[in-house]
């Protein structure tokens, strides 16, 4: 009825299979899953458990799917078949350094890496610029590190703290972490995220007034990012939102002229 505009995001999974005594699924089972998805929503028939199943309404349908990915096996994975890269944190070392993992993956399975989408999706706070704005910003966005760092803590019980899968910068911060409580997930002043320093959360959001949104975002445009997705999980939603729609996005969108 409207067309097609819908994009479907997927990942091991954190929150919705924790709080269940369940854990992410394994990196096989999610590549299985990309590849099924995307056969279904495109409209194709696809071999699932032995049957062989599509959707039949959506013959017309087309939609991409894209990969959240911190470590290296779900980096390669999201190359290899994915549509797009979601990554959740807006470091400008450690974007460079997954994409540049998921678009030499995509390369090695053949495929133009230009044609993977990259979303960075990570929490902005729009301040004044006062350091006591900045201060109680980042008191507001530290449950973002937390998050981050229940993937992170996943990683290194694989690969271990200096195995040099993932970048010291990812790995250093959760070494004073002590548990996570998922009741509290997401939450800005959730009470478990004392260990993450100020610096991840400076390095992980986006804190500032408008022209250090703009500049940090054009930063990670220059990486190759096609999107910023806003989190806002704060107590300031409102000017944030505002201040993005007035300031930051036509700083950072290509100006067309309605009648040339």
């Amino acid at each position: 009825m409207y067309g097609n505009r819908t994009v479907i995001g997927i990942g091991r999974g954190d929150s919705a299979v924790r709080v269940t005594n369940g854990k992410p699924v394994t990196v096989a089972e999610l590549r299985q899953a990309v590849v099924d998805i995307k056969g279904l929503v495109n409209g194709e028939a696809i071999e699932y458990k032995g049957n062989n199943l599509r959707l039949p309404w959506a013959a017309s349908s087309r939609t991409g799917v894209w990969v959240a990915a911190y470590g290296p096996k779900v980096l390669a994975v999201t190359g290899e078949v994915g549509d797009g890269f979601i990554l959740q944190l807006a470091d400008p070392s450690i974007a460079e350094w997954t994409i540049k993992a998921v678009r030499e993956a995509a390369a090695a399975a053949g495929r133009n890496p230009d044609d993977v989408y990259i979303c960075v999706a990570a929490p902005a706070y729009v301040t004044d610029g006062s350091a006591e704005a900045h201060a109680h910003a980042r008191d507001q966005l530290r449950w973002f590190g937390g998050m981050v760092g229940n993937h992170v803590a996943d990683i290194v019980a694989r690969y271990g703290e200096n195995g040099g899968a993932v970048p010291q910068a990812l790995t250093d911060y959760i070494k004073g972490r002590q548990g996570y409580d998922y009741n509290e997930h997401g939450q800005a002043g959730n009470t478990h995220t004392d260990f993450v320093p100020d610096e991840i959360v400076d390095r992980f959001c986006i804190i500032g007034p408008p022209e250090e949104h703009i500049r940090r975002i054009e930063e990670l445009k220059a990486l190759g990012v096609d999107q910023f997705a806003v989190y806002l999980q704060h107590d300031d939603k409102d000017h944030t939102l505002s201040s993005y729609g007035e300031r930051v996005m036509p700083a950072v969108q290509e100006q067309k002229k309605a009648k040339e």
